[in-house]
């Protein structure tokens, strides 16, 4: 799990970067088109690209010198305006120090310069007005936000909930509530549904979405809450906790705070979220590149599943992913078409212990069906499921629902990360682990010990594994 406030951060920087480069690239074509000095720029055309790379140095210098965007949230439209416009005024003098040091000045057409700030400024403005609308009012209630669960009593519930709501903070969304004093289940408080009370607590924990739960409970004890605390440890989720009765004195602000309350926060697993950045960009690349291998050989694979039984090409199997989110995972199928349906029958087979099932010579296995899933072809249509971000080339394999039912606290915490096409347990024989406890050893050492170097010995470790189809069932 990584910080709330780092993530936001970072997106917020990164995507505000983005939409300033394009507005610049932008509004330079535009200004030079406007001026029709087109043919100009075919005679000098390496000295037209020199001012727009340097027009894009000092933008990136604006962002890590002056970290004008730090108050981009709060700011009202017309606040952002001037701070639009300050920016354009500062980037208009660095680049008239660049052309008057490069002594070409006169030879560039003060209108298209003209033009260009004109541009500038109305294509910033209008971006930044996007992009703030896009951070409250559509990030935020997506699936890449952190979904929080407020714990608390009912006398403190009306205030608390209205106060993190009136936060700037866009990068988690409330979406529940316990209440550790009444049996309020079914009520809601400023559209914040109440789905616990502190009998059932952490029983409800598997039904939801859950990422990070914010604790305000001032009248307990420091033991009461370290019991809480241990317990949402257990499950992989991130607990942040007000420690401050004086979080009205401006004073005082010395810790991390959240919706100006100071917290501590608890997480067993704190990764950079510029590393996870990277993780998703090789997930992004790898999911480009098995998507080409995936539609090449479709045709082939699609000829030899029909021939084989009937029913669809595709199978579509609803999963658990990070945190209790549900997804459709894709494979190949590699089963009969009645093969959900034969699965009770089964059961006095498993070979597993612990909520994951695993028949050895399963007989709804296909002809076709036992070499995909011994050449792992079946995998493949999950590029797809990783290009869209529900899954990670490297995780943990996410459960199905009746499995995810019979979790734990401690089974949870395999889900504190994205569910991955291969991982630990898939390239360390997992033909011959027949306990789920072994898995979950396996699945927490890989999150305990996460790495991108960790990720690319795993996916070189499982190309072995697919070759010489070791592993394989």
């Amino acid at each position: 799990m990584t910080s709330a406030n780092q993530k936001q951060t970072i997106l917020q920087n990164y995507t505000l970067f983005f939409t300033d480069l394009v507005s610049i690239c932008l509004s330079y074509v535009l200004g030079i088109l406007t001026r029709g000095i087109l043919k100009d720029v075919r005679k000098d055309t390496q000295y037209y690209l020199l001012i727009l790379f340097f027009a894009v140095i000092l933008c990136l210098l604006s962002y890590v010198l002056l970290n004008w965007n730090a108050g981009f949230i709060t700011r009202g439209a017309l606040a952002e305006f001037f701070f639009v416009l300050k920016y354009d005024i500062g980037l208009g003098c660095g680049l008239g120090v660049f052309l008057f040091l490069t002594q070409k000045a006169q030879d560039f057409s003060r209108l298209a310069f003209a033009y260009f700030l004109i541009y500038n400024l109305l294509f910033t403005y209008l971006f930044h007005l996007l992009a703030k609308q896009f951070f409250t009012k559509v990030y935020m209630k997506s699936s890449n936000s952190y979904k929080m669960m407020v714990i608390t009593e009912k006398k403190y519930a009306d205030s608390l909930i209205k106060k993190l709501k009136s936060d700037t903070e866009w990068s988690h969304q409330i979406t529940a509530l316990a209440l550790m004093d009444v049996s309020d289940i079914g009520e809601t408080c400023h559209h914040v549904p109440v789905v616990a009370e502190k009998e059932n607590l952490f029983e409800k924990i598997n039904q939801l979405v859950l990422d990070e739960v914010f604790i305000y409970l001032p009248e307990y004890s420091n033991k009461e809450l370290g019991v809480l605390i241990e317990q949402f440890e257990l499950a992989g989720i991130t607990v942040h906790v007000n420690i401050d009765p004086f979080d009205h004195l401006i004073s005082h602000k010395t810790t991390e705070t959240l919706a100006g309350l100071t917290v501590l926060t608890y997480t067993i697993s704190d990764y950079d979220f510029h590393r996870l950045m990277i993780k998703r960009l090789m997930d992004m690349i790898g999911a480009l590149l098995g998507m080409i291998v995936t539609i090449l050989l479709s045709p082939f694979i699609a000829l030899a599943i029909k021939l084989d039984s009937p029913g669809p090409i595709l199978y579509r199997q609803k999963r658990i992913g990070l945190n209790g989110r549900a997804f459709y995972l894709y494979k190949f199928r590699s089963m009969y078409k009645d093969a959900d349906s034969r699965k009770e029958e089964l059961h006095a087979q498993n070979e597993m212990e612990g909520p994951m099932f695993k028949v050895k010579n399963d007989p709804r296995i296909t002809k076709v069906g036992h070499f995909l899933r011994r050449t792992s072809l079946d995998e493949f249509p999950q590029f797809f499921n990783v290009l869209i971000g529900q899954m990670s080339l490297v995780g943990t394999r996410p459960p199905t629902p009746d499995e995810y039912g019979h979790y734990n606290l401690q089974y949870r915490r395999r889900l504190s990360i994205k569910p991955g096409i291969t991982g630990l347990w898939q390239v360390s024989g997992r033909s011959n682990i027949t306990s789920f406890d072994e898995v979950l050893k396996l699945d927490l050492h890989y999150i305990d010990n996460w790495s991108l170097g960790l990720d690319i010995k795993i996916i070189l470790q499982t190309i072995v594994v697919i070759l010489t189809q070791r592993g394989a069932q």
